[in-house]
């Protein structure tokens, strides 16, 4: 109760005396025996004793919960980082984080023209095999609409993958997009047959959110198409008179390290950055052709690069290295049985 508190109030606040004591009773009884009138009405001293041990078990209470909530420390708030950015760059690069994303890495992508919500639109890609041609392609969002917001991943916005099915006849290609989101690039199928072209990217939506996605559509060059079989599993490989060869054992469901070196007649060489990293990695499956992204780590060691590699399942896999030097790109070819 309040120390003043004038007659109006007091008269305004309480009940009508008469009211407040029940018929048939008069005033002296609605105090009772033993008791004076003041001693029925609690100390403001008691009043605050209460309300300040209340006021103790609440914050008891309220910080216990907090630290469920917080269990976890820094762990839940990266959970929650990633939930937001969904895709990892390092540092002036735009090179993969090989440990950021690795969930999505365990999944084979390129599988259908849409998935995370984008769809991949040809506009044109008809072509005759040994001919130029050009495709031409959009990527659209769950409402259909052009998306032309990209994230740079590798010093480049979008990376094309075209590989005929029978994994012969591997490009790695980059095209340019007009105002209005539509892709095209210069495009050679040199051989019939059916081709896959995997639309590699990084989408980046309205709210600043980052969607690592690829997408995947089958190119036809209409001919008599002869597939060749898959080379044998090997290690080494020979381009343009530099031998390239890798360690490391890939294994279904688990990540691990392939170590690649170029050697030329005159010895070890010297790897270039291109694209932002000191050598590209891309994955084939056998049989549907899933799309497997490959980590690098960000510096070659004893002049030799790192990639980090998770294959899904057993199975006969291509590998693609490109790899720069002398300022020319070169690409090895490599088949590994995964068990």
């Amino acid at each position: 109760m309040p120390d003043h508190v004038s007659a109006a109030d007091q008269a305004s606040a309480a009940p009508d005396e008469a009211s407040a004591v029940p018929a048939g009773r008069d005033e002296a009884s609605a105090v009772p025996a033993g008791r004076d009138e003041a001693s029925a009405v609690p100390d403001r001293g008691t009043v605050r004793l209460a309300l300040v041990v209340g006021g103790l078990v609440l914050a008891v209470l309220l910080g216990f919960g907090l630290g469920r909530i917080d269990a976890g420390g820094p762990s839940a708030a990266a959970g929650a980082e990633s939930a937001l950015t969904g895709h990892s760059h390092a540092p002036g690069t735009g090179a993969h984080e090989h440990g950021a994303d690795q969930a999505a890495a365990a999944q084979a992508g390129g599988l259908s023209v849409s998935s995370a919500g984008y769809t991949l639109t040809p506009v044109a890609a008809a072509f005759t095999a040994g001919r130029p041609g050009e495709l031409r392609f959009q990527v659209r969002d769950a409402q259909r609409r052009p998306v032309s917001r990209f994230a740079v991943v590798h010093d480049k916005p979008m990376h094309l993958i075209v590989v005929r099915r029978d994994l012969t006849g591997y490009q790695h290609l980059h095209p340019t997009m007009a105002a209005d989101g539509t892709w095209s690039v210069p495009l050679t199928l040199p051989q019939p047959g059916v081709w896959r072209a995997y639309a590699d990217f990084t989408a980046l939506a309205d709210d600043g959110r980052q969607t690592a996605v690829t997408l995947g559509v089958d190119l036809t060059a209409p001919g008599g198409y002869q597939p060749r079989p898959l080379p044998a599993p090997a290690s080494s490989a020979t381009v343009d008179g530099f031998a390239v060869s890798f360690r490391g054992t890939p294994q279904a469901g688990v990540t691990v390290p392939l170590t690649f070196r170029v050697d030329s007649p005159g010895g070890p060489v010297t790897l270039e950055r291109y694209l932002g990293a000191y050598g590209h990695l891309v994955a084939l499956r056998e049989g549907d052709l899933g799309y497997l992204h490959v980590h690098p780590e960000p510096q070659p060691v004893d002049g030799a690069v790192t990639f980090w590699l998770t294959t899904p399942d057993p199975g006969r896999y291509r590998l693609y290295l490109d790899f720069q030097v002398g300022g020319v790109v070169r690409t090895a070819e490599f088949s590994v049985t995964v068990s």
